[in-house]
């Protein structure tokens, strides 16, 4: 009887290290076959545009603060666009970043423009401080998308919170900056951005 019963625990204790080893091979694959936050395509250039703005220098005054900022956003943008229409599939997403590549490298234009013909203002420490903010929060709010390796669809997600965080900006240069011509670029932005977040969200939403 002793002996059947070291026979049935033995069966049992083996049972159970075969079901936690399966367990542990299919946690394994799936850690394996899915993609991580840090080597996602499109957050690894949202990081490359974020790290890029943390170094530069955002000396001379609010009005060329912007314009350097979000030229570099621009381009972070251009570049996230750039990967849609190399692989993204889905018409609609091409199609905004197609319009996206064209409305902002004639901002970078533009801003690049302003840059090389207007005298920097005096820094501003309120907004200094309010940009430093807004670009501590970009780095927080970037680690909280949901990505999963579909182009069309991180695009989508990450644009989303990209446009947010240029809409963030372009108020504080309205709030804070003296010279007309950055004023009124910066309400242009904010009127195509937040259409553009509106169909995206229709596009994830569809």
């Amino acid at each position: 009887m002793k002996h059947l019963i070291k026979i049935s625990l033995c069966i049992v204790l083996t049972a159970a290290i075969i079901s936690c080893k399966k367990d542990k091979d299919i946690t394994t694959l799936a850690n394996s076959t899915t993609p991580s936050h840090e080597s996602n395509r499109m957050m690894m250039e949202m990081h490359k545009m974020m790290n890029k703005m943390d170094t530069m220098d955002m000396s001379g005054g609010p009005d060329n603060h912007f314009a350097k900022m979000m030229r570099m956003h621009h381009m972070g943008a251009i570049d996230m666009s750039n990967i849609v229409l190399a692989e993204g599939s889905d018409t609609t997403i091409r199609r905004i970043a197609q319009m996206m590549v064209q409305k902002q490298n004639m901002e970078i234009i533009a801003l690049t423009n302003f840059l090389n013909n207007h005298a920097a203002h005096p820094d501003s420490m309120d907004f200094n401080m309010k940009m430093k903010l807004s670009m501590e929060k970009m780095h927080r709010n970037a680690d909280l998308q949901k990505v999963n390796g579909n182009i069309d669809h991180d695009f989508a997600i990450l644009m989303i919170f990209h446009h947010q965080s240029a809409i963030e900006m372009a108020d504080l240069v309205i709030h804070y900056g003296h010279e007309m011509t950055i004023r009124n670029m910066a309400e242009m932005m904010k009127d195509d951005q937040e259409m553009e977040i509106e169909e995206l969200q229709k596009w994830l939403l569809r």
